[in-house]
């Protein structure tokens, strides 16, 4: 028989940390071999619009863009799709008026680039007043 005198019994430890280990690297491997599908569906019929019509000002600049990408400010053609001429074009039709409405009628198969486009030189030339020209969506 071994008596101790003083000593008393420890109660046993768990050493939690191989378990938290093990539980981390299962919880990576799930992350790593899942994978994520992101998938989103964008249904948009241009240029369709359910809105009211907006009331215009006296002075209009209408830029029409065809579904080839050609330019017409107000019925008249512009003479090739450069940012410069476009701009040009809107100056001589705009004349001294400051702020002038600003709408941009596009086909429904234009090129975005070419709205793109119109937008910019709208912008460059510091014209903000800017409005889509839409049909009205059948209900």
């Amino acid at each position: 028989m071994n008596f101790r005198q003083g000593q008393t019994e420890e109660e046993p430890q768990l050493n939690l940390t191989p378990l938290i280990d093990v539980v981390f690297l299962l919880l990576i491997f799930f992350m790593v071999s899942t994978t994520f599908n992101k998938q989103s569906e964008i249904s948009i019929e241009l240029p369709e619009a359910s809105g009211k019509p907006l009331k215009t000002e006296k002075f209009v600049i209408e830029i029409e863009i065809d579904n080839q990408g050609r330019y017409f400010v107000n019925q008249q053609r512009v003479k090739d799709n450069k940012v410069s001429t476009l701009k040009r074009a809107i100056r001589l039709t705009q004349g001294r008026k400051k702020t002038p409405q600003l709408i941009i009628s596009s086909d429904r198969n234009t090129p975005y680039q070419a709205v793109v486009t119109a937008m910019d030189a709208a912008r460059q030339l510091g014209l903000v007043n800017l409005t889509f020209a839409t049909k009205q969506a059948e209900e």
